[in-house]
């Protein structure tokens, strides 16, 4: 029996010194977080110093805020500087607008908006700049002068034909400036004329709302409409037509050699790259004489 005790627990050298590696390494394990604490002390925090930078940021802030106060001191301080004067905001100097309390890049988007052809008609168009705040409107308000009333300065509405009215003519109309006169006056020899109101929206910056402004102070004479005699007309004759791109221009003429002269609007229609949406556009234009 001591001899079967003895095989059951017996063991070999190689295995001995396993077992000892393993009993080091749990050894290590179980001593190395003791090591780390003696070898790591933790840094005791410092309170003064943490007072300290606490103190700072506190004065920051204070420092902020009175920066803020001194600021609003100082526009308090302009306002209360700025004269006080009855005017007429059209066409104001620069001058005259900062004694009245402006800054110049607030003058500087009065006058872009006066450059594009804007008007003041009624006190509250000032109000609609929008570098204009409440505060401002609400202290210029009162000495906002338009001669002869709210209404004062605007344009007539006198009916004005614009297939041929000059660039000053076009400028009476309320809403058009001089950039805008100019802008319909090169559309206008683009297109040989205008055949209906509606064509003005196509114009660049002329939007609905500028169109619903002055559609009611325009008419069309469609007999100063300059036509393109389609039997005749070159390609470079159709370059400025905008409705037309270089493929449709050039597949006018090619059917033209093709097939002779254009009786009317129905021989277009054979060409392929020529839509109804387009025929519609250009028919006005065209004279088949």
């Amino acid at each position: 029996m001591k001899s079967a005790f003895k095989n059951h627990f017996d063991i070999t050298k190689k295995e001995w010194n396993g077992m000892v590696v393993l009993m080091i390494i749990i050894f290590l394990v179980l001593i190395t977080p003791y090591g780390f604490q003696y070898f790591h002390k933790d840094e005791v925090m410092n309170l003064k110093e943490f007072n300290k930078y606490v103190k700072q940021l506190e004065l920051a802030k204070d420092k902020q805020s009175d920066n803020q106060e001194s600021s609003n001191i100082i526009i308090n301080n302009q306002h209360r500087a700025s004269q006080r004067f009855v005017f007429n905001p059209n066409n104001l100097p620069p001058e005259q607008w900062k004694k009245l309390g402006l800054s110049e890049p607030q003058i500087s988007v009065i006058k872009n908006y006066e450059s594009k052809g804007g008007h003041f008609y009624k006190k509250k168009d000032v109000q609609k700049i929008y570098s204009i705040t409440a505060n401002d409107y609400k202290r210029l308000e009162p000495y906002i002068d338009l001669p002869g009333g709210e209404v004062s300065g605007e344009k007539s509405e006198t009916m004005i034909e614009i297939n041929g009215a000059d660039s000053a003519t076009l400028t009476t109309i309320r809403g058009i400036g001089a950039s805008f006169a100019v802008r319909i006056i090169k559309y206008r020899k683009q297109l040989g004329g205008f055949y209906k109101k509606q064509q003005l929206k196509e114009i660049y910056g002329l939007d609905s709302v500028k169109y619903a402004e002055i559609q009611k102070q325009i008419c069309i004479n469609k007999t100063k409409i300059v036509k393109l005699h389609i039997n005749s007309v070159l390609i470079d004759d159709l370059r400025r037509f905008p409705y037309l791109d270089f493929k449709q221009m050039n597949a006018i003429i090619q059917y033209r050699k093709q097939h002779g002269n254009y009786q009317s609007l129905n021989d277009l229609h054979n060409i392929a790259i020529l839509d109804d949406e387009i025929l519609r556009k250009i028919e006005p234009y065209l004279s088949f004489k």
